[in-house]
């Protein structure tokens, strides 16, 4: 059992909040997570469905007969009279504090309840595959060159991750998505995910991906938010400074999970990877989602972009945290460090960050100007940047 950053946060949030809102993909970690910081709750999964139809005739009095000491709901978005129906059970006992712990998988269905019957009487957290450093914890830790090629969620850390991933895909997708209420066809979504795969940190560029679908770029981007929503795909948005440079305006697009990635596109082992095409992008997603899955916790208000401009100038990441901008720019080798730090150096000032890294798989920590550093991937699962 892996230890996960989430519990403390969960933990905090029961002492102020009557109930919690937990999102994830599915197969995340959330139940165990839950019930490793609520082990006296009770547990219905509202996808069970004999569970489901009790909730559906009165949730309510479901709710009421789970109170004490609390209970955990896995699923919820699979009843949505559900929502309603805690607002009531909190209100009644508005000053009872984490009883309610809501897990779901989709997205859209748990916001627009939480929005439309829990704002303010939920505390709303995300719990992302693991990191590096919860990766290295637990009865069987991984080391993160298996945790890149593999991917973070836990099952495919600890068995045949292709098997794993290939009936994760035909669950998502041929399953969850119909009940979840989305119209998408599952051949073609595998299709759009595999272009995505080969098209890792690109620029998104939707029309483009209509022409070799043969569909609208509409079609496109309302597909890419479906993804997004499931927790398989990231867009993060360029940064906008008023600097006079022609800035790039489209995101950049990833797949949030690197075993996902590599399942697509059919790499099964350290050497095909590492004389894969994808290799650098690769890399650089791993190491995105690594720092953002750590930046969550540490700085929750922390707001995660990439800058470029039209001659070519580009920070692989910029972590807005408020007080501070930081610049990250991720190197899968060193060959490029003396350009990485001229253009880390030049860019400083445009997008106003105070320290910048260079992160790469090299050990280690090294000084490479000022207010700059080269930092080994060990060295940033210790804290930096």
């Amino acid at each position: 059992m892996f230890e996960r950053h989430l519990i403390q946060a969960l933990q905090t949030a029961a002492r102020s909040f009557p109930a919690i809102v937990l999102l994830g993909a599915r197969q995340v970690g959330k139940t165990t997570a839950v019930r490793q910081a609520f082990a006296g709750h009770r547990y219905v999964d509202l996808e069970d469905p004999r569970t489901a139809e009790r909730f559906r005739a009165d949730a309510r009095f479901e709710l009421d007969a789970l109170a004490l000491p609390g209970a955990v709901i896995d699923e919820a978005q699979a009843v949505p009279a559900v929502f309603s129906a805690l607002r009531g059970a909190i209100d009644a006992e508005r000053d009872a504090r984490g009883r309610y712990i809501v897990l779901g998988s989709a997205q859209p269905a748990l916001v627009r309840g939480v929005a439309e019957s829990l704002a303010g009487r939920a505390a709303v957290l995300e719990l992302d595959p693991l990191s590096a450093d919860e990766a290295a914890t637990g009865p069987s830790p991984q080391p993160w060159r298996e945790l890149w090629l593999r991917g973070g969620f836990p099952d495919a850390l600890q068995g045949d991750w292709r098997v794993w991933w290939d009936s994760y895909l035909r669950l998502v997708l041929e399953r969850d998505l119909p009940q979840y209420g989305v119209r998408a066809d599952a051949l073609f979504m595998r299709r759009l995910l595999t272009m995505l795969a080969h098209q890792q940190g690109g620029l998104l560029n939707a029309a483009s991906l209509g022409a070799s679908l043969g569909v609208s770029n509409h079609t496109v981007m309302r597909h890419i938010d479906v993804l997004q929503s499931i927790h398989l795909v990231r867009r993060l948005p360029p940064l906008f400074r008023n600097v006079g440079k022609r800035l790039t305006k489209s995101p950049k697009l990833f797949l949030r999970d690197s075993g996902l990635l590599h399942h697509l596109l059919n790499i099964g082992s350290h050497e095909e990877l590492a004389n894969h095409p994808v290799r650098g992008a690769s890399w650089e997603g791993f190491v995105i989602e690594d720092i953002l899955r750590r930046e969550r916790w540490a700085h929750p208000t922390s707001q995660a972009y990439f800058w470029r401009t039209a001659a070519g100038a580009e920070v692989d990441l910029v972590l807005d945290r408020g007080h501070e901008r930081v610049a990250v720019e991720v190197k899968a080798g060193r060959g490029d460090q003396a350009r990485a730090v001229r253009v880390l150096r030049d860019a400083l000032p445009d997008i106003e960050a105070r320290r910048a890294w260079i992160v790469d798989q090299a050990a280690g920590i090294e000084p490479v100007g000022e207010n700059m550093a080269r930092a080994g991937f060990d060295a940033v699962q210790h804290g930096n940047p």
